[in-house]
């Protein structure tokens, strides 16, 4: 709640901090903003990749304007990714700053063309792969301590999770410097990430920021629980606050929200981030905030049901119980919506004094093997209930 509280104090950055030619850095972002359109052209007409509210017949997603400006969050779900018909990636992002709506849908948009790139490139290491070698060849090899928190799980099968790992880390990495050189102005503005990559019956999470992915799940009397999979990066972890410290930045609540503790400048009352870990947000990355991700990997089991991303905006006033609660008790298709549309009530019920956050949620489904390409049709929501109004969304459905 409430990401990045002021921005206005700060200048965007000068340009010749990225490049000392003033001209060549104009032509570059001329180049860049043109590229960028022809991939996003190109990207929506993707079978199987949704980046709109609906369904398909394993997940289902939808986003909700909040009631504080223009929307910052964008969510995607992309089936056979990387042309593979067992992998399915999807994500949240939810954008703070001036320019976080432009933010979150450029990653969400770039971030997995990163991923196949890192994937191809350590997939086919015998081969060089030189075209894509040299966006990493400065970038130093990691170790055990800059996994923070990457733990291998040992399910009795072959999926090479430390190679999965390494690409979601390159990919950040190379993602976040792109922003740096794009003509978006990320100075103070960024982007959470909660990213999910499934490949068979194993899923690896990437988490940037406060977003959140948990798990419903079945207990051995079968009762449904919840299971957290992903940890809020914010700065009331300890070892989060230690590394702001370390760099010179500085961590404190404000009066009026005690409760939320945000990232300052060293000598100045800004910009207020309320997570340490961001893509963007630049003016802060000398002072300890940083875009690695925290990697998991959780294998499935025949007691897991489904897994939920969403945005802060649903976690800030519904418990996890509560979220598998509601998405288990509604049909696939609408899933997402109900979830939605319930975090908004209860956003009025519970802190009636606040304003409405930006809602996201993408919902995946386990219990379905439907592996084949999809057409895009327009639908309506069934009326089963009072918050399931007759609102038109993209529905996926098989050929």
């Amino acid at each position: 709640m409430g990401s990045c509280l002021s921005s206005s104090a700060l200048e965007s950055e000068p340009l010749s901090n990225f490049d000392n030619g003033g001209n060549a850095k104009r032509r570059r972002l001329t180049t860049s903003s043109s590229f960028d359109h022809r991939m996003e052209t190109k990207l929506h007409r993707v079978p199987g990749r949704l980046f709109l509210n609906g369904s398909t017949q394993v997940a289902s997603l939808y986003c909700k304007q909040g009631r504080k400006g223009i929307n910052q969050d964008a969510i995607l779900l992309w089936e056979n990714f990387y042309s593979k018909g067992d992998t399915i990636l999807c994500g949240v992002f939810d954008g703070h700053g001036p320019n976080g709506h432009m933010v979150s849908k450029k990653v969400r948009d770039s971030f997995p063309l990163k991923l196949i790139a890192q994937w191809d490139l350590l997939s086919n290491n015998k081969d060089g792969l030189n075209d894509l070698s040299n966006c990493i060849s400065s970038a130093p090899e990691e170790t055990e301590s800059t996994l923070v928190d990457a733990k291998t799980i040992a399910t009795g099968h072959e999926f090479d999770f430390k190679t999965m790992r390494k690409c979601f880390l390159r990919a950040c990495k190379v993602m976040d410097k792109e922003l740096k050189l794009n003509d978006i102005d990320c100075f103070c503005s960024g982007t959470t990430a909660v990213t999910l990559l499934k490949k068979g019956q194993d899923l690896v999470i990437g988490n940037i920021g406060d977003s959140r992915a948990v798990l419903g799940s079945r207990d051995h009397n079968g009762s449904l629980i919840a299971i957290q999979l992903t940890i809020d990066l914010k700065p009331n972890i300890p070892r989060e606050v230690e590394r702001i410290k370390l760099c010179k930045g500085r961590v404190f609540a404000l009066d009026n929200e005690p409760q939320i503790a945000r990232v300052w400048l060293p000598d100045s009352n800004s910009p207020g981030l309320a997570m340490t870990r961001a893509f963007g947000d630049f003016c802060l990355k000398e002072f300890g905030v940083i875009s690695i991700p925290d990697v998991t990997h959780h294998h499935l089991t025949e007691k897991d049901q489904f897994v939920v991303l969403a945005s802060d905006g649903v976690w800030d006033v519904l418990s996890n119980k509560e979220v598998v609660d509601i998405v288990a008790s509604t049909p696939q298709s609408c899933a997402a919506r109900t979830l939605v549309e319930s975090a908004v009530q209860a956003w009025k019920t519970k802190l009636p004094t606040s304003k409405v956050d930006d809602c996201s949620v993408v919902c995946l489904f386990f219990d379905s093997d439907f592996k084949s390409t999809c057409n895009v049709s327009i639908e309506q929501f069934p009326k089963r209930s009072p918050l399931l109004g007759p609102e038109k969304v993209v529905r996926m459905e098989p050929k």
